[in-house]
């Protein structure tokens, strides 16, 4: 009996962790489509994900297809001496659908969820948050949904990028280290290219910021316990985005292209 207490307060705790993350999404939604607006905080959250986020995303990218290239090569040689020839479809298909919104958003979870824990967790322990509410001024309209509408508004951006970037490295590692010919492979890289490639690979994209703004905003507003607390805050935000964007990468995945 112990052993199913045990499980039944994990379980409970579970439900009630999920119920509380809900209802701070919900109501930071809701409260934040009402007037007044933002707009200069939801331009300056933009900024802080989109464009301060380009060198590490651009990087990844690059890195990436150019070892997938190397990779695929490697593999298709072993097994069929005409299978060269794949490696742009698979360069190009495994960077839209798959490695561009997933390291994409990994890495800005890492990068900005930590970030955005980090600052919403100081003010939580310095009082700056019952500060603003004692100014009338909504927590979640003036610090949660300004995150939430960027990162939905970002990441496909920094996707795209990362899409192109990282298939001109596999363009670059194929063109002049393997040896293939610049026309064909152009060819066949847009001929296996298709829209539902294209749009799953954004719409993940837009998952994917939406969890990295909520779990570092949700952990960083409930954090306690001074600097200790904000520490454990970032850590949490971070692991436990980048465990729900696999989770919801293996669920759109089967949603787009599943049986």
């Amino acid at each position: 009996m112990n052993f199913l207490a045990s499980i039944g307060r994990v379980f409970i705790a579970f439900l009630t962790t999920v119920g509380r993350l809900a209802i701070f999404a919900v109501d930071a939604i809701v409260t934040g489509l009402r007037p007044p607006y933002y707009p200069r905080q939801i331009l300056r959250q933009m900024l802080e994900i989109g464009y301060y986020s380009l060198p590490v995303i651009g990087l990844t990218a690059i890195f990436t297809g150019a070892v997938l290239a190397l990779q695929s090569y490697s593999g298709f040689s072993r097994f069929n001496a005409n299978a060269e020839s794949s490696i742009a479809t698979v360069v190009i298909l495994s960077i839209t659908r798959e490695l561009g919104p997933v390291l994409a958003g990994l890495m800005v979870a890492g990068r900005i969820g930590a970030a955005y824990a980090a600052e919403i967790g100081t003010m939580r322990v310095t009082e700056q948050i019952d500060a603003l509410t004692t100014l009338s001024t909504s927590p979640q309209k003036y610090l949660v949904f300004p995150r939430l509408l960027a990162g939905v508004l970002m990441l496909p951006c920094l996707v795209v990028i990362a899409d192109i970037i990282g298939v001109m490295g596999g363009y670059l590692v194929s063109i002049h280290k393997l040896g293939f010919t610049p026309g064909p492979y152009l060819t066949s890289t847009f001929e296996f290219l298709k829209r539902v490639d294209v749009v799953s690979g954004l719409t993940k994209a837009a998952a994917f910021g939406f969890i990295i703004a909520l779990m570092g905003c949700y952990h960083g507003y409930h954090s306690k316990g001074g600097a200790q607390g904000v520490g454990a805050a970032t850590t949490d935000a971070v692991v436990s985005a980048s465990i729900l964007i696999l989770i919801t990468n293996y669920f759109l995945t089967a949603l787009f292209f599943g049986i």
